[in-house]
């Protein structure tokens, strides 16, 4: 065989090589493979979808990441749902790289900078004004908090645009535990709480609060709950969402979440406060 024959046979054979690696690289689904485990974390204030668990308190429980473990199972990746503090602290995280995936977030402006969001909604939520039941008031639209101090969580947001109308209007103490914010509104310190109605109702029964606080019937926002990723990890690859994205509707769709919300409500209930 001469010289440029073997040649031309080299170069055919660099040339399918290169082709085949590029055949796998760009397979649907090989990216996904490459991650095994997929560390998360979320609000901990958040029953019953979210919270730390009291057996594990480096970890959380709860009805958000019993979906998210039933999506991935099928998909080979194990789920390492951790504790890591406060709400804001599990933004910084997810941030800077150091976090996957958060279990539920709203949308704003600043947070798609660092996070890609996940479609659809696994769940909607509404965001009450909380106060305690003999300190009522009227309350029909957002101009009604005026004048009033509120309390929530940090880095908490209940929309865009009840976050923008806040920062400029209204004056709201933020906290590091909703439990902060619920005893401040009992001692007279602020006088309404920023809390999602359905985490609001599990937290305050399990206090033995329920009695003592009552929702405003106007929720300030009602707003899509999404899993997000973190732009800076190493799992967030486009084929990797899509096959979550697809487990994500079927589950919903099948009304899955609500059996789990039913169950993990049941479970928070049972703790001992």
């Amino acid at each position: 065989m001469s010289v440029s024959i073997k040649q031309a046979f080299a170069t055919a054979a660099r040339f399918f090589t290169v082709l085949l690696a590029l055949m796998v690289f760009c397979e649907p689904g090989i990216a996904a493979s490459s991650c095994k485990t997929l560390t998360v974390s979320g609000n901990p204030e958040y029953p019953p979808l979210l919270w730390e668990d009291p057996r594990n308190p480096e970890h959380l429980t709860g009805a958000a990441t019993a979906l998210l473990k039933e999506i991935l199972e099928p998909l080979g990746v194990t789920l390492d749902v951790q504790s890591l503090g406060s709400w804001a602290r599990v933004q910084r995280l997810a941030r800077v790289g150091e976090l996957d995936m958060i279990a539920g977030a709203f949308i704003t402006s600043e947070r798609i900078q660092y996070m890609d969001y996940l479609l659809p909604p696994f769940t909607h939520l509404a965001a009450s004004v909380w106060v305690p039941k003999d300190q009522g008031f009227e309350y029909r639209h957002w101009p009604d908090l005026k004048g009033r101090r509120g309390s929530t969580l940090i880095n908490n947001s209940f929309g865009q645009g009840f976050d923008r109308y806040a920062e400029k209007n209204l004056q709201i103490v933020n906290v590091r535990t909703i439990e902060q914010s619920f005893e401040m509104a009992l001692v007279g310190r602020v006088d309404y709480v920023l809390y999602e109605r359905m985490q609001g109702q599990v937290k305050l029964e399990r206090l033995g609060l329920a009695e003592k606080f009552v929702a405003l019937e106007v929720p300030v926002s009602n707003e899509g709950l999404f899993f997000t990723f973190s732009k800076n990890s190493q799992c967030n690859t486009f084929e990797f969402r899509e096959r979550i994205a697809d487990r994500l509707y079927t589950l919903i769709s099948s009304g899955r979440l609500d059996e789990l919300i039913n169950e993990y409500a049941a479970r928070y209930m049972s703790l001992r406060p």
